[in-house]
């Protein structure tokens, strides 16, 4: 007789970010695969979701909920309170995957009432299935999903290189009306999640400058936390474009991610920090140069097979400004060139 599947399903997760969110989408995906008709529950312990917020679309028809801010994982005191009271007072699931690896939030989240429990923390200590003798943790994040996947459903899960996602038409029409055919558009996109995986701002604009000398388009996508380096770019670099920052882009579209992949598009290639717009011109297709300093290029990397790397420690240290202007123009060119 075949195994009942579990109807409930918690992952635990400490929060997400855009790169997160997207590079998580093929555990998500294959979550859903494996349980079709569970009701699946996304549990950030620590902070937000993107899945709750600007990747929302994505999470459509693959998690039923979504929980931020559970204090699941904060701090060790929290193994000393009741769960009497919170977001999961009262729940039983049939199934949690914890895609951590700390013990006391593995532990805090295991007295979670529970049929079945997954967890990597202490090698597998609380899992009620633990992987093959000599197992080792993959390097990239997404694997290592995967495989707690496998784990606990018993299916296997290829290892996707890209990461197909449909667009709605309007946005490539609109990404079309900001980059019209004709000239070389290079994507550049010089904010990231903090100063210490930010490349130099003037260095992108050396950079920028350099791509019109060539004939070719700069087009700098900025966030929000970016808008005061609209002014200084825009002065050293009147060729460039700002799509995001055109007349009725916010109105209609806001920070959209999906806005920017469908931008994305346009390129011929595209340089980024390692950072969550890094990870949207990867699914854009086209080729980008990523620049690391102090994060792991191997457990983050995103998913494109058109994707060179650069690494501040190639050059004499983990700052970001040890990575040479010419280096990422000759990764760029060398990226136009491999398209051709």
């Amino acid at each position: 007789m075949a195994k009942q599947l579990p109807s409930s399903v918690l992952v635990y997760v400490g929060f997400d970010r855009i790169g997160d969110g997207l590079l998580k989408l093929p555990f998500v995906r294959g979550l859903r695969g494996a349980y079709p008709d569970a009701r699946i529950t996304w549990l950030a312990g620590k902070e937000d979701s993107v899945y709750a917020g600007v990747l929302a679309d994505l999470a459509k028809g693959q998690i039923d909920e979504v929980i931020e801010y559970a204090g699941v994982g904060v701090g060790p005191g929290e193994l000393l309170h009741s769960l009497s009271k919170g977001p999961l007072a009262g729940r039983r699931f049939d199934l949690i995957i914890d895609t951590q690896r700390t013990l006391w939030t593995s532990v805090s989240l295991w007295r979670v009432p529970h049929e079945t429990f997954i967890s990597p923390a202490a090698r597998f200590l609380l899992s009620a299935k633990k992987p093959e003798k000599g197992y080792r943790f993959p390097k990239t994040m997404q694997r290592q999903l995967l495989d707690l996947l496998e784990l606990a459903s018993g299916k296997k899960f290829p290892s996707p290189t890209t990461l197909e996602i449909d667009l709605d038409p309007d946005l490539a029409d609109a990404a079309a009306r900001l980059l019209p055919d004709g000239p070389i558009y290079i994507g550049v996109a010089p904010g990231s999640g903090g100063p210490p995986k930010c490349w130099p701002l003037d260095n992108f604009i050396s950079l920028a400058q350099g791509q019109v000398g060539k004939g070719r388009v700069p087009v700098f996508l900025l966030g929000p936390m970016e808008d005061g380096w609209l002014e200084p770019i825009r002065t050293a670099v009147p060729e460039a474009l700002f799509p995001l920052q055109d007349d009725g882009v916010q109105a209609a579209h806001g920070f959209s991610p999906m806005l920017t992949i469908a931008i994305s598009k346009r390129f011929q290639a595209a340089v980024s920090n390692d950072s969550g717009t890094g990870h949207m011109f990867a699914v854009g297709g086209k080729p980008v140069v990523i620049l690391y300093g102090v994060t792991a290029p191997k457990k983050f990397q995103p998913m494109t097979e058109a994707l060179t790397i650069l690494r501040a420690q190639d050059f004499g240290g983990p700052e970001m400004h040890n990575i040479p202007v010419d280096a990422v123009e000759a990764a760029l060119d060398g990226a136009l060139t491999d398209q051709a």
